[in-house]
């Protein structure tokens, strides 16, 4: 199962899971000027943060739309970015967040699980139903693939839906989770998670023991941390003793350079420093919610 291999990488180095949604305006002016082209810019760019931080990274998100955005030489960018994750033998994240079903659904999955656009992962908008993740099943269980299916995310209005609540006295994102959790029993890992798991913000702490609780067995994608106000004492309280989850971050690692005050061609180095710096502060709140549970605090 494909959600072993992720949890191993978690296990040897670290829950961060690098976001490379990487506008050209991210990528510094020399390299731009070097290469001519904005897809072949952002492929180098990226290819230099994978280069920099593939031992500390658990895993590599990549958000299509940024490539969409540059039309055909970016989706070569996306292509190229996750032919290279899948040479060095990186695990990844495509963030699609499809929600269509029947027969779009299927060419959905082939599209992203199949040929030039194959990933690890894919990211799922599961509102319109069930029925519209089904059609990926067969990749997870025969091609070792998994999915993220979104059940409680980090934007702000998340709480215009998500957290409506519903006739079985629960909030839609438990319902959502617990479906998910439902799906994923069929394709647990030897590490005790399922290849089928949940996108779940981790902008707030006040819900991460009941979620973790009630989706035990479900590997989480956690976005929200840093930028978007995630706290690391917020983070470790979703994870199962610093796994069962990776914790995104994409601006303040693409950007740790200018952050930094560091020259543009440094970019890759401040990356990785700042990939640590986020490694070492949800490793050390892991650390004390541990010794807090067993004390009793």
């Amino acid at each position: 199962m494909i959600v072993d291999k992720l949890y191993e990488s978690v296990a040897k180095k670290g829950v961060i899971c690098v976001g490379l949604d990487t506008d050209i305006s991210y990528v510094p002016e020399y390299l731009q000027k070097e290469v001519g082209s904005a897809g072949e810019a952002v492929f180098l760019f990226n290819k230099a943060i994978i280069d920099a931080t593939e031992d500390v990274a658990g895993c590599y998100k990549v958000q299509i739309a940024y490539y969409e955005s540059l039309g055909l030489e970016g989706m070569e960018a996306y292509r190229k970015t996750l032919a290279y994750l899948r040479d060095k033998k990186l695990i990844s994240i495509a963030d699609i967040k499809r929600g269509d079903i029947a027969k779009t659904a299927e060419m959905y999955a082939k599209g992203h699980f199949e040929g030039d656009f194959e990933a690890d992962f894919v990211t799922l908008a599961p509102y319109m139903g069930m029925d519209s993740v089904t059609p990926y099943l067969p990749y997870v269980k025969e091609k070792e693939k998994g999915l993220f299916i979104l059940v409680r995310t980090s934007n702000p209005g998340s709480r215009d839906f998500q957290y409506l609540q519903t006739e079985k006295e629960m909030p839609l994102y438990d319902v959502v989770g617990t479906s998910v959790q439902q799906v994923g029993k069929e394709f647990l890992g030897e590490c005790g998670f399922s290849s089928v798991g949940a996108v779940i913000g981790g902008t707030t702490g006040e819900e991460a023991e009941s979620i973790r609780s009630l989706l035990d067995t479900t590997f989480f994608l956690i976005p929200g941390y840093g930028a978007q106000g995630g706290k690391a004492e917020d983070i470790a309280k979703y994870l199962v003793r610093g796994n069962g989850g990776v914790v995104n971050s994409s601006r303040a690692v693409r950007l740790a350079y200018r952050k930094a005050g560091a020259p543009d061609t440094d970019f890759a180095k401040e990356a990785r420093n700042e990939v640590l710096r986020m490694r070492e502060e949800i490793q050390n709140a892991c650390e004390a919610l541990r010794i807090s549970r067993c004390c009793g605090k």
